[in-house]
């Protein structure tokens, strides 16, 4: 009895952080979106989606196939697009909700010469890596963000996912295309609580 008692309130609890994290989520995504909307096709097609996550998947822009320097055209996105971004994460509405902000970098599945795809995927995942760290660099050296640069780097990582997270086509097969990209994504404070909740039900 004591622990369905138990179990109980841990629902009541988990409903609560469930309601709190989707108002929270919306709050943010409607506010990034009537920031950035009018900038997404400037920006090679760039993308919003409700899970807060942003994206940018016009290779073109960002990379030389298989290097981890940033072109020109993604130091201009960048430099535009972080401050702005960065402003609205730690403003007094959500600063305190978010627990990571995170660069994520992604490929596709294939590398030339590879001699299998374990091969591939190992390479692929040390240029992610590699080009995420270079875009955390970079970030860290735009003057828009100075102010609020000890704030960034107790909660900014950088990620490289190599090509575990594809994005398909409706055909399910992998966009190579779109699979290279770069994410910025947020984790809230909602997410480790309702884990935490979790664990204690266990």
């Amino acid at each position: 009895v004591m622990y369905l008692v138990i179990v109980e309130r841990k629902n009541d609890e988990i409903e609560r952080v469930v309601v709190l994290y989707e108002d929270l989520r919306e709050e943010l995504y409607a506010d990034l979106l009537a920031e950035f909307d009018d900038d997404l096709a400037l920006w090679g097609g760039a993308e919003l989606g409700e899970d807060l996550k942003f994206r940018f998947t016009n290779t073109n822009l960002l990379f030389e196939e298989g290097q981890s320097e940033l072109k020109a055209e993604f130091q201009a996105i960048l430099s535009d697009f972080f401050p702005r971004y960065s402003a609205i994460l730690t403003s007094e509405n959500y600063r305190d909700d978010i627990l990571e902000p995170r660069i994520e970098g992604h490929t596709s599945s294939s590398w030339s010469f590879a001699a299998d795809s374990d091969e591939a995927y190992m390479r692929n995942m040390a240029l992610s890596q590699e080009r995420t760290r270079t875009t955390l660099g970079f970030l860290f050296e735009l003057e828009g963000v100075a102010h609020e640069k000890s704030w960034l780097r107790e909660r900014m990582t950088a990620n490289g996912l190599s090509s575990s997270q594809l994005i398909l086509q409706e055909d399910g097969l992998e966009d190579a295309q779109r699979s290279r990209r770069v994410e910025f994504v947020v984790v809230t404070d909602a997410e480790t609580r309702l884990s935490t909740i979790l664990e204690e039900i266990r």
